[in-house]
């Protein structure tokens, strides 16, 4: 049981990050918040390893490990969180996380076209469901008029871009972990460390250009918190309970459960952030959650 309640744990963390992003974005852009959230994680995550007593692990590791969790880390989040923040702050939890969570269709996909995996009759159904689920989605009904369903295309296309650049950037972070000769939780969490190191230094070296007046420098102390307190929830405590889970279960069976996070998401959206949750946004969450436990 403890693989499937690891997977559960790191659905919910997923879940509750969203939640804390979205309330930091409304005193900060996508771009700065990604950036304060990663340097704090990073910070984090190092300390984790000094404490612990594993800060060596990070020398173990071969070097074209490192590059591969480094190039999965510039894809999946500095590129796919910017994007994922950005569809968080136009179209909501409720709605931007399910869509978001459909890149387990993606990671297949590309898994079959450069790795030969095969596209099963179960990969084509699911992604038939995703397509429903996301379709309900983006065309709810809004009182807000003609500009307001502009907003929510826009916001479902970029949360479909991320899911798309998730899928590519799994693919590289299972990629670096199968090098690992014995995989344990020390070296997927090194593997972890090495990814959010790069990104956070990518981020620094990109700031001037993407961030040209350093907003997240000038960031309030309460946003600064809570980008923190989410980056550790989502890419420290929920990355560690996914590894666990497969440490412990097959990705056949962890992937999926820890895919329910939209519904986590769909309730603390409208708990915590008052989101109005219609008919239509539950039942395509729905039809997403059992496409790609599906696949």
């Amino acid at each position: 049981m403890i693989g499937e309640i690891t997977a559960l744990g790191a659905a919910l963390c997923w879940a509750l990050s969203a939640v804390l992003y979205k309330t930091a974005l409304s005193d900060a852009k996508p771009v700065s918040a990604n950036i304060s959230r990663c340097i704090s994680t990073t910070l984090f995550l190092i300390v984790c390893l000094v404490v612990a007593g594993k800060l060596q692990s990070l020398t173990t590791l071969p070097a074209y490990q490192m590059f591969l969790a480094g190039l999965s880390g510039a894809v999946g989040l500095c590129l796919g969180d910017t994007l994922y923040m950005l569809s968080l702050s136009l179209i909501g939890v409720s709605k931007a996380v399910p869509i978001t969570c459909t890149y387990p269709l993606f990671t297949m996909l590309f898994a079959a076209l450069f790795l030969n995996e095969q596209i099963t009759t179960f990969l084509l159904f699911g992604a038939l469901l995703i397509v429903v689920g996301i379709q309900l989605i983006s065309q709810e009904k809004s009182r807000s008029g003609i500009l307001k369903r502009s907003v929510i295309f826009k916001g479902v296309f970029i949360a479909l871009a991320t899911a798309i650049i998730w899928g590519v950037s799994i693919n590289l972070m299972n990629t670096a972990l199968k090098f690992s000769e014995l995989a344990t939780l020390d070296v997927a969490f090194a593997v972890n460390v090495v990814r959010m190191l790069s990104t956070t230094t990518l981020f620094l070296v990109l700031s001037p250009i993407i961030d040209r007046r350093f907003s997240f420098i000038r960031l309030k102390v309460k946003t600064w918190i809570v980008l923190a307190l989410g980056g550790i929830v989502a890419l420290g405590l929920g990355w560690t309970l996914l590894a666990l889970s497969l440490l412990n279960i097959q990705s056949s069976r962890a992937v999926p459960i820890s895919s329910v996070s939209p519904l986590f998401a769909t309730f603390l959206g409208a708990v915590f952030l008052k989101e109005k949750v219609t008919l239509r946004v539950f039942v395509g969450s729905i039809f997403i959650v059992l496409g790609t436990f599906t696949l």
